[in-house]
């Protein structure tokens, strides 16, 4: 899996050369365009829907004992060193802030900060529209709401193929006056159930600095 690790760092963020088609998670088709841009087919299929609120609270596990924090939003992210290796992308055209390893399986995450803020629901579709364009058979299995560390976030998972291998991509995305994040864990799709609890500790250790 390590071979396709850049391929999947520009899930987010690359763009389409041409325009193409590809298919979203109800079934509706969208073009794709040439700038990264995209809309539907059928005009009638971009009605909005509710994304719906998850009642339960998300919070940071106590086995989470060291705390990264973004140079470019006040967010900031509590990992199990034990468990987790990270790095610090300092290349400032990097995708992603920072980028982290599970110590025990094939268990990614990534970190990409930006210091435009832009609406969460707008934030979540050009993730979207991004994967589309990466892997067009993309689509989106959850998304809701969830209040994490007392802030107020989209949770959001995709499942889409890279190289004949299927991708599952689970985060957090949140933006304030600061700027927008977007908080990522992603696996093969046959490997979530198995760390579905290491990903879930990971993700939860997103927060937000006053």
């Amino acid at each position: 899996m390590k071979t396709c690790i850049s391929l999947l760092l520009c899930f987010f963020t690359l763009n389409a050369v041409a325009s193409t088609t590809a298919m979203t998670e109800n079934g509706d088709v969208v073009i794709l365009n040439k700038d990264g841009t995209w809309q539907y087919q059928d005009e009638n299929a971009a009605m909005e829907v509710e994304i719906p609120t998850n009642p339960n609270k998300f919070t940071q596990p106590d086995s989470s004992n060291f705390t990264l924090k973004s140079s470019k939003t006040n967010s900031s992210f509590a990992i199990n060193s034990k468990k987790w290796k990270f790095k610090k992308n300092k290349n400032g055209h990097e995708s992603a802030e920072y980028t982290f390893e599970f110590n025990d399986g094939d268990i990614y995450g990534m970190a990409i900060s930006e210091q435009v803020q832009v609406d969460v629901e707008e934030l979540v579709k050009i993730a979207f529209n991004n994967a589309l364009a990466a892997a067009p058979d993309t689509q989106i299995i959850k998304k809701e709401y969830r209040m994490v560390n007392g802030h107020k976030v989209i949770y959001m998972e995709m499942i889409g193929t890279i190289q004949s291998i299927k991708f599952q991509y689970l985060g957090y995305y949140y933006s304030n006056e600061s700027g927008s994040t977007q908080f990522l864990a992603y696996t093969g799709a046959n490997l979530v159930k198995k760390f579905q609890d290491d990903i879930d500790n990971f993700l939860n250790g997103f927060s937000v600095s006053p």
